[in-house]
């Protein structure tokens, strides 16, 4: 009896393992296992534990007028040529003057997923007031441009149609670059963040 009990649960944990298998490989099928972790890192970024660095971005800058009225900041490269979902190129250089916010992503990447929808949100509340550059790296732009159709985004994405700058040549994505109004390099963020933050938000209107 005891034996017939050892050989059902053997039986019970093949088959969960089974399952688990076909799932696995279902996701991975089709794609979706990004969405999946992305999902699950969304949850991470809800406890504000992977936020430190935007979270002092606004008291950081303000220590910086504090010290000097003219705070030093790298010059950004607007060198870099841009095409967007309808294939119109354009150039960074043509948004000089304002506040940009450029974030370098790709579907394949879970980080990206995962904070996406708070710049969806950010996009939302300042597309007015800044220009957003969603920067996918994607082999095949069309899944990109499929990806935020899919999820009702509607952000301003584009691939690129030049060679990179160096100073935007990073090792990790995503990477976010915020460009102030007077061209400088403000703000270089590598990793995931929460960027729908009242701190953050205070910093971008800061820029102009």
């Amino acid at each position: 009896m005891k034996h017939d009990k050892t050989e059902i649960n053997k039986k019970k944990t093949w088959i969960q393992y089974g399952v688990f298998g076909v799932v696995a490989i279902i996701l991975y099928a089709t794609g979706l296992h990004t969405e999946v972790i992305g999902f699950a890192q969304r949850g991470i970024l809800a406890t504000g534990l992977m936020n430190p660095n935007v979270k002092n971005i606004t008291q950081v800058h303000e220590n910086k007028k504090a010290i000097t009225s003219r705070p030093e900041f790298e010059k950004a490269d607007f060198n870099l040529k841009l095409m967007d979902r309808e294939g119109h190129i354009s150039s960074l250089e043509d948004l000089k003057g304002k506040v940009i916010f450029m974030n370098f992503w790709a579907t394949w990447c879970p980080p990206c997923i995962a904070e996406m929808p708070s710049i969806d949100k950010l996009h939302k509340e300042m597309g007015d007031e800044v220009v957003f550059v969603m920067l996918s790296l994607d082999q095949d732009f069309e899944l990109a441009k499929a990806f935020d159709k899919r999820k009702g985004y509607n952000l301003p994405i584009y691939a690129p149609a030049s060679n990179l700058p160096p100073m935007y040549q990073s090792s990790a994505i995503p990477t976010t670059y915020v460009i102030d109004a007077k061209g400088n390099l403000a703000l270089t963020h590598k990793g995931m963040a929460d960027y729908n933050d009242d701190g953050f938000k205070k910093f971008l209107r800061s820029l102009k």
